[in-house]
């Protein structure tokens, strides 16, 4: 493989042990690469565990407030200072096949060649005890009444989708030169959706690789939003949190993506938290409570 400039960025929170093993199964990898990792506040040793087994690794420190987004808004700001020719965005509990990086710079440079320089390339992980799918890209719901965007399961064969999961995806320069960093607007989910719907405005394209790249096991509905076992007032406290649908952040997605009834869509998530009905379905991340 030539020499590729890449940039991984990755954020944490006190899960000291999932991120030295993403860590391990990323330095595996048959690529050169500078990692940028955001501690955002972690108590448990995180940074001195990685200083020690990993010291290459640039640690970027944050105060327990960033969450997912401001974490990889921070990595990304420090590596688009150094003009890498590739980023990899990379969550610290996806454990990397050791063919992983290989496959997605294979399936850009296809696509490339084929005059699709542009494009972001997702990679699909599945659970690591059922093989069931879990991240990656994701396609907008077919039906009419709905602005959600599903998760787009992985074939042996490259996939166009709309947008995606901030699990592992790989972004040129060419791309993040269009569409820069992600919007502070956000604070743990919707960034990633965000970016990606931007960058189709922008004129790129969001594309699967071929089958899975690694590991990363889904996040619960126990205890989430959704759970209809939780008091309303529970459910509803949850939306408006960080990791849920919090106002500001849900008001910019909707208005910026879902047309001219955004408000409409808008009012799903917390109507679906009052009401508490499990098919009430209309915005991207119902379930996608990224935990740090």
């Amino acid at each position: 493989m030539d020499c590729i400039n890449l940039a991984v960025l990755m954020t944490c929170h006190n899960r000291r042990e999932k991120t030295l093993a993403c860590l391990q199964a990323l330095y595996q990898q048959d690529f050169t690469f500078d990692v940028y990792l955001v501690d955002d506040g972690s108590s448990d040793g995180t940074s001195d565990a990685v200083k020690e087994n990993y010291p290459a690794v640039i640690i970027l420190k944050g105060h327990g407030s960033l969450f997912w987004v401001g974490g990889m808004r921070l990595a990304f700001a420090e590596a688009l200072k150094q003009t890498y020719d590739y980023y990899l965005w990379l969550n610290d509990d996806t454990i990397l096949d050791s063919n992983a990086l290989s496959k997605l710079f294979e399936t850009y440079h296809s696509l490339a060649e084929k005059g699709f320089p542009n494009s972001i390339i997702v990679g699909s992980t599945q659970d690591a005890v059922t093989g069931e799918p879990t991240y990656g890209g994701a396609v907008r719901s077919s039906r009419w009444y709905s602005n959600k965007y599903e998760f787009l399961p992985p074939t042996q064969e490259i996939q166009e989708c709309d947008t995606m999961y901030g699990n592992c995806v790989l972004i040129p320069n060419l791309v993040a030169n269009l569409v820069g960093n992600l919007d502070s607007a956000f604070i743990h989910s919707l960034g990633d959706m965000d970016y990606g719907l931007r960058a189709r405005k922008f004129g790129c394209s969001i594309w699967t690789s071929p089958g899975f790249i690694g590991t990363c096991c889904k996040n619960p509905v126990r205890g989430s939003w959704v759970d209809t076992n939780l008091a309303v007032g529970d459910r509803l406290r949850k939306a408006l949190q960080p990791k849920g649908f919090p106002i500001k952040a849900w008001t910019v997605f909707t208005r910026r993506h879902s047309g001219s009834f955004w408000f409409l869509y808008w009012i799903l998530p917390y109507l679906r938290a009052v009401i508490g009905y499990k098919n009430l379905s209309a915005s991207p991340a119902f379930c996608q409570e990224i935990e740090q």
